[in-house]
């Protein structure tokens, strides 16, 4: 049986260790994020979905990624800073990852293998999104140019499951 997203850990924006396991049962959206993106303003509108359907059992989980363009220069620290400044971030982010190569984080070679993209078992840029439904599996992915927004009824579909 493939592992589930839960069967993971991540190191989270303040140095812990995060156990995926945490996050057991709830519907999940999984983003490589970037500070300095043209889909930077992407945090705004999933920031309003964690809000809208946090109570249902959903987060967002972002995840910073400096592998395109250099579109995340900064620390944690500063990653984070400018996250909840700008964009009012609460949802969970955690330490800088690659998502592709060979030091891709488990988390993302897990996800790109059960969804595949345009590029096939690669992530082609900063804000791609991949939904997870209650049990661990992925259920839909979403390019970067997909706003938030257009994600709400595969969202609203996973709660309901």
């Amino acid at each position: 049986m493939a592992p589930s997203l839960t069967d993971f850990s991540a190191r989270a924006i303040d140095g812990t260790d995060v156990d995926l396991a945490t996050y057991d049962g709830q519907v999940l959206l999984v983003v490589n994020t970037a500070s300095q993106c043209g889909f930077t303003g992407q945090y705004s509108g999933l920031q309003e979905l964690h809000d809208s359907y946090e109570d249902q059992g959903f987060s967002v989980l972002g995840f910073p990624c400096d592998q395109f363009g250099g579109q995340e220069p900064g620390s944690e620290d500063e990653i984070a800073s400018f996250c909840e400044r700008n964009f009012g971030v609460s949802f969970p982010l955690f330490a800088k990852v690659d998502v592709n190569g060979d030091n891709a984080h488990p988390v993302f070679q897990w996800l790109r293998k059960q969804k595949s993209g345009l590029l096939g078992n690669k992530i082609r840029w900063n804000f791609t999104k991949f939904l997870v439904d209650r049990d661990g599996k992925v259920i839909g992915r979403y390019a970067p140019t997909t706003p938030p927004e257009k994600i709400t009824g595969d969202i609203e579909k996973a709660l309901a499951a």
